[in-house]
């Protein structure tokens, strides 16, 4: 049986839609919680998947999150074995750490429904089931990031050129949020609470008409590409 292990950081940022794919392939599934893992055993070859979730925080935060060292360190160690890795959102930054690239805070941050920028590299691959023709995307996120070296670039927005990637043979990672259910935002809009009242250009009415607008396309969209993905692997 093909095994996926998730590292959450927030209980409500979970697999998403990538939940209904795996049980309909029959994949076990475990979640490890990052934050209070004890990383002495974790062992980041041994699933055939990893799949790195999203969060709050700020992959440059290792002093105040001390478990993000442990946490970069066994993903670096999957990289350089080449071996499926998907990161979503902080998980995108994390592998771009892993990698050696820059992570750091944006000039603005993207909350809410807006398209993606497909680029040519994206428009061959999976990421075309993404482009603004089909669904708009989900975002959250503060930082971002320099693109890995021997990354390619799929998709981007104007506030944030580097949004989907890929590296080596069998990575991908989406500063966005593809992975949503439509249902599972309002969960979002109670965690992030504060960071809504406190953004200025959104605020929960305003995400939850667009939850209604797009969430069922993207839905739609997200699992065209993942299940795309996934067939690629041949795992």
């Amino acid at each position: 049986m093909v095994s996926v292990t998730a590292l959450r950081h927030v209980a409500f940022e979970d697999l998403g839609i990538l939940e209904d794919l795996f049980a309909a392939r029959g994949w076990r599934v475990d979640y490890v919680e990052a934050p209070v893992a004890d990383w002495s055993i974790f062992d980041p070859l041994a699933p055939d998947l990893l799949v790195i979730l999203g969060g709050p925080i700020g992959v440059y935060e290792e002093g105040i999150y001390p478990f993000l060292t442990a946490e970069i360190a066994a993903i670096k160690a999957r990289l350089e074995a080449d071996k499926p890795t998907l990161g979503l959102c902080l998980g995108a930054q994390l592998i771009a750490k892993a990698l050696g690239a820059a992570v750091y805070p944006g000039f603005e941050k993207e909350i809410g429904w807006k398209p993606l920028l497909i680029t040519a590299a994206g428009a061959a691959g999976p990421a075309r089931h993404l482009a603004a023709e089909h669904s708009f995307m989900f975002h959250w996120h503060g930082d971002t990031f320099d693109l890995p070296e021997g990354a390619v670039l799929l998709a981007s927005t104007e506030a944030c050129p580097h949004q989907v990637y890929s590296w080596g043979k069998a990575t991908l990672a989406f500063q966005c949020h593809p992975e949503v259910r439509a249902r599972d935002l309002e969960k979002w809009f109670v965690g992030h609470a504060v960071e809504i009242a406190a953004a200025k250009a959104t605020n929960v009415p305003h995400l939850r008409d667009g939850t209604r607008r797009y969430g069922a396309a993207l839905e739609r969209q997200g699992k065209k590409l993942f299940g795309e993905w996934l067939d690629a692997l041949k795992l």
